[in-house]
């Protein structure tokens, strides 16, 4: 990953993220991850009349798409900063992935969670090697014991979302998918804070300009979205089912992207998520997690235009999912 000249700030004081970054990532990631794969859905094509395709990122290492960007931002550290180790926050999938790439590296790694956070996640993360820290209630709270251990510990933070190295790191899923789908017209993406989507339009933008992205988030979670609105980052308090989701701000560099390179960010509800869990588990065979099942949910919900015979690929972000969670959610209203 490239360091981010002073010149390159816009007048928000976000730094850039460029296609070219995103080709470095990839170079930086090289072949310790999964190329995911792009499947056809011939069901979700016949409901909506477009040719559907799933970016199947629940077959990433960890169950996620979420290394991509840990590995970009690991490669970019100095002998120093590993030696020190490395800190970063997460409901889950980041944490399991900062871990995992802390733990190839052989770097040590701290993971800010917080009370309330997946059982099975947490576990996760501590059995790829890394020490957790529970002492906060909530996401919110979660990012100020951050802020302090940050400080504390000396270590380099790995941020979830709104770093360029994270950026350009998530952004290898849009490379991806378009070399798989060079004529696709749409692409829906997920929404947390904001580091993927940036990351995929990013990519997107550059190798097929004329493709419409949409972002897709929970109304119980809606940072983006309130961060559209308001024209800068805002608290919220996420409670959606889609913990992946569940992001307390936008970020101050995914912000600017999204707002010049997506061009809607809609909103669906928890029983919306919760029917396309289902649907993609039972007609696709894919065991995803509610954050993952986002963009197909705004897909059946009608809540994504597109045109007869257009080529609509939804990102299917993730697959970490507690088994009550998913039983629940498979047990039906």
């Amino acid at each position: 990953m490239r360091e981010v000249r002073a010149d390159e700030a816009d007048r928000d004081g976000a730094t850039t993220v460029s296609l070219d970054d995103v080709e470095r990532a990839r170079e930086a990631i090289g072949g310790r991850l999964h190329r995911t794969p792009t499947f056809t859905s011939r069901t979700l094509s016949e409901l909506t009349g477009a040719g559907v395709r799933l970016k199947a990122e629940l077959f990433q290492r960890t169950g996620s798409f979420k290394p991509r960007g840990v590995l970009t931002n690991l490669a970019a550290l100095s002998a120093d900063e590993k030696a020190r180790g490395v800190i970063g926050i997460s409901a889950g999938n980041h944490a399991a992935a900062l871990a995992y790439g802390a733990a190839l590296e052989d770097i040590s790694a701290l993971l800010v969670m917080w009370q309330g956070a997946s059982e099975q996640k947490i576990e996760a993360t501590r059995a790829y090697g890394a020490d957790v820290d529970l002492a906060a209630n909530g996401p919110g709270e979660a990012f100020d014991r951050l802020a302090e251990l940050t400080v504390e510990s000396g270590r380099t933070l790995v941020h979830p979302f709104d770093s360029p190295a994270t950026i350009a790191g998530q952004g290898t899923v849009g490379l991806e998918l378009v070399e798989d789908v060079p004529h696709v017209d749409v692409v829906v993406v997920p929404i947390g804070g904001g580091g993927l989507i940036a990351g995929v339009a990013t990519a997107v933008n550059g190798l097929r300009p004329q493709a419409r992205i949409i972002g897709v988030e929970p109304e119980r979670s809606d940072a983006m979205r309130a961060a559209l609105d308001a024209g800068e980052p805002v608290r919220i308090d996420p409670v959606s089912v889609a913990d992946g989701l569940n992001a307390p701000f936008a970020g101050d560099n995914t912000l600017p992207i999204v707002r010049e390179l997506v061009d809607d960010v809609v909103l669906v509800t928890e029983d919306e998520i919760a029917e396309a869990t289902r649907f993609l588990y039972g007609r696709a065979k894919l065991a995803c997690e509610p954050a993952g099942a986002a963009a197909t949910a705004a897909l059946l919900a009608g809540k994504v235009p597109h045109e007869q015979d257009e080529s609509v690929v939804l990102v299917v972000s993730g697959g970490n999912v507690a088994t009550a969670t998913a039983v629940a959610i498979l047990a039906g209203p």
